[in-house]
């Protein structure tokens, strides 16, 4: 039996003050969320800035090995300080990635295109739930296909991901691609990303587009923008820094960090304009600072 000599016999019940755990959930749209979700989402987004830092290195799954990408386990441990979130396959993210570290997850869960295809729209749910559980991923990253020929498998596989992520408490994020026969307008994206948010996807991943802030006011759940096609840095930047300051809650580099001559410095730059507020300009400004020492 413990020993209760001096054990404290007094109770303070604080009756004064109100009940402590009654703010509501800082994630766009997740507060009716379970606790599971909700615990997911916030190894996801940034409790002080709201927003997140994604790296998406899924690129092999249909291009192999992406320049940039070849050696993944020297690639990505030296990105990690400035990254709060890693997209990847199930085999890159095992294979390559120290399991150290409390950084967020998001498991590509779709697959089944290959550069060798011409339509890169027919994909499949390509990952068990149970294998998602075990890997301790915080969300699904499911391709979806507005207005292309795979819309309804893609919808199909979307729905699916959201029906299991659900029962397990695993967010979703539906992944707005955007094929060569696509508008890139915002009346595109004003209509892919509310279908895929009203088929209960949690986060939605987007392109940057005009009016670009009318597309997130339209959205009831966040959204993370893909950084897309390799650009100069400058203007990479500057792509970050015009998504957040409408409306993203956060931005999901790949190529414009992996294939730029310093990722380092490059992730780190974009992390100043994700959670600290930089300007475009003053982030490539720390950049050449970087560099340069």
């Amino acid at each position: 039996m413990a020993d209760l000599e001096g054990t404290k016999v007094a109770h303070d019940y604080y009756t004064d003050v109100p009940f402590a755990n009654n703010k509501p959930f800082y994630v766009k749209g997740a507060n009716n969320l379970d606790w599971g979700m909700k615990k997911h989402l916030s190894n996801i987004f940034d409790e002080t800035s709201g927003n997140t830092v994604m790296f998406a290195f899924d690129h092999g799954y249909f291009m192999g090995s992406a320049a940039g990408l070849e050696r993944l386990d020297l690639v990505v441990p030296r990105l990690l300080p400035n990254i709060d979130v890693l997209m990847g396959t199930r085999g890159a993210i095992r294979s390559c990635v120290p399991a150290a570290g409390r950084k967020g997850i998001a498991l590509r869960a779709t697959s089944g295109s290959s550069m060798l295809d011409e339509d890169l729209s027919h994909e499949v749910l390509a990952v068990d739930i149970e294998d998602v559980i075990r890997m301790n991923a915080d969300c699904m990253a499911v391709q979806t296909f507005i207005g292309a020929e795979g819309q309804l498998s893609s919808l199909d596989n979307l729905s699916k991901a959201v029906n299991l992520g659900t029962r397990y408490s695993i967010p979703t994020m539906g992944v707005v691609a955007v094929g060569k026969q696509m508008e890139r307008t915002d009346r595109f994206f004003k209509l892919a990303t509310r279908i895929v948010a009203e088929l209960g996807a949690n986060i939605i991943k987007t392109y940057y587009c005009e009016n670009f802030e009318e597309v997130v006011s339209a959205c009831p759940v966040p959204i993370v923008v893909a950084g897309g096609k390799k650009l100069p840095e400058k203007e990479a930047l500057e792509l970050a820094y015009q998504s957040i300051s409408r409306g993203a809650r956060g931005v999901d580099m790949g190529r414009n960090i992996f294939q730029s001559e310093n990722p380092v410095e490059m992730s780190a730059a974009v992390r100043k304009i994700v959670h600290e507020g930089f300007s475009g300009e003053e982030a490539y400004e720390f950049y050449q600072d970087l560099i340069h020492i």
